[in-house]
């Protein structure tokens, strides 16, 4: 069964969403100046430790507590 998560979303064309089907994981980022991206991981940690890196606070842009809803959507997968 296919479950879809929202991360965030800031409008038609910036968003990122998790998609859980079976046992993978899809990310999919869309960006109005990169296109869509896929990632696909096959573990919880796998997907946490993109996250980790893909989000780290020193490049975040945004509040503290920007940062710290957008971590807790991805541990509430």
């Amino acid at each position: 069964m296919l479950q879809k998560h929202l991360i965030y979303k800031k409008d038609k064309w910036n968003m990122l969403t998790v998609e859980e089907n079976g046992k993978s994981l899809i990310v999919r980022e869309i960006s109005d100046q990169w296109g869509e991206e896929c990632h696909t991981f096959l573990s919880r940690p796998a997907l946490m430790n993109w996250v980790g890196n893909r989000f780290s606070r020193d490049r975040f842009d945004g509040t503290d507590e920007e940062y710290e809803a957008l971590l807790l959507k991805f541990k509430e997968i």
